[in-house]
């Protein structure tokens, strides 16, 4: 059976594939000649972008993120997806996904919507960050040459997600922003036919295509990586100001948002910082948009470092709390008694987990099965 999704191969390992049922055909020269004239790559189909500027002398000025890449024709994005060709700016990875699977809702993590439900998930290549400790460095930081991809349009994404009765479809693995193009158009999609859409992110939209993408979304996970402008600069070579702003907008156009910190040892750990943090979300996002501690495990470039110790992620849970967040998670620490969900009234769990799995379920039309407080989130 042929597979939905169709793999790139190549024009020699079509015909090598091809020649597996030759000894049960007559081998004729017109055969060869028409297997090859099959396997030739057909034309590549690139999606211009959405978000950019024509200056003088065919140089493109991209205004999807907060970089503001200005190229001359020929070159390439930050996030080597985007190229100049001929004073026209096109997405390289525009259906193009190298990465697609169904995964828990839990796992983006996505705590308060639809918990215990299945999500059909996309990856491509690139990013405009360049954090050390990128679990997913093997498709954020390569350029879409580097890697296998699938050839899935938009169309085919919502049907697929619609065959296998999935209510969502998210955007995650690298940075959506590297690839807008193809979340928003099947963004469109995916609402007429009633699916929601979720998009975990570094937060580094500028306010116009964020605004734009919000009108499509149903949730959002975003990666505040730490709270100091030396952080990001320094381990993400990116800038912390636009992610707040991207925050406080997200907030504002009241689609669902979830706040999660990969807390790295000695690096974004101080307790101050973090406490400045908490104060900032109560501040302005509310105090129970939900917030993930995550656990840090030694990836890329930071293999040196240790994992997070328990104890830093159960101490940065306190302090959010005597802040006054109240809903606030430990993540990457299966079995946790804070993988699970707790009533900010009455305290009793009310979505009991282990890591990505839910075991049982307390909640009723949006209400806490025991005191009847209004659980945030979406449920239905």
């Amino acid at each position: 059976m042929v597979s939905f999704f169709r793999e790139k191969i190549s024009r020699r390992d079509f015909v090598k594939k091809s020649c597996q049922f030759l000894p049960t055909l007559f081998f004729s020269a017109p055969l060869v000649s028409f297997l090859l004239e099959k396997a030739q790559t057909k034309e590549e189909v690139l999606r211009e972008a959405m978000f950019y500027k024509k200056l003088e002398k065919g140089i493109v000025e991209c205004e999807v993120c907060f970089r503001g890449c200005v190229l001359r024709k020929g070159e390439r994005s930050f996030c080597r997806n985007k190229i100049n060709k001929e004073g026209k700016f096109y997405n390289l990875v525009y259906a193009k996904p190298s990465a697609r699977h169904i995964d828990p809702v839990e796992k983006e993590p996505q705590f308060h919507l639809l918990p215990g439900s299945s999500i059909l998930c996309f990856g491509t290549a690139g990013c405009n960050f360049r954090c050390r400790f990128c679990q997913n460095w093997h498709l954020s930081q390569r350029a879409i040459e580097e890697m296998d991809y699938y050839e899935i349009s938009p169309q085919e994404a919502v049907e697929y997600a619609l065959r296998k009765r999935l209510p969502t479809i998210s955007f995650t693995y690298n940075e959506p922003t590297s690839f807008y193009e193809y979340v928003y158009d099947i963004a469109l999609v995916a609402k007429k036919k009633g699916l929601r859409i979720l998009w975990h992110s570094n937060g580094s939209m500028n306010p116009e295509p964020l605004k734009e993408i919000l009108k499509y979304t149903d949730a959002v996970t975003i990666d505040l990586k730490g709270f100091t402008k030396e952080f990001y600069e320094d381990v993400s070579e990116a800038q912390l100001e636009p992610v707040l702003q991207t925050l406080k907008i997200i907030r504002e156009k009241k689609v669902w948002l979830e706040v999660v910190n990969l807390v790295v040892p000695t690096l974004n750990d101080n307790p101050e910082d973090m406490k400045r943090m908490c104060l900032w979300i109560k501040g302005n996002l509310g105090e129970d948009v939900p917030l993930h501690f995550t656990r840090f495990f030694p990836q890329y470039k930071l293999t040196h470092l240790h994992p997070t110790p328990v104890e830093t992620l159960e101490k940065a849970h306190a302090i959010a709390k005597d802040v006054g967040l109240e809903y606030v998670y430990i993540g990457n620490v299966p079995g946790h008694k804070y993988n699970s969900t707790f009533c900010a009234r009455c305290g009793k769990i009310i979505i009991q987990r282990i890591h990505f799995t839910v075991l049982e379920k307390s909640i009723k039309d949006g209400k806490c099965k025991f005191c009847g407080n209004i659980i945030p989130g979406i449920w239905t």
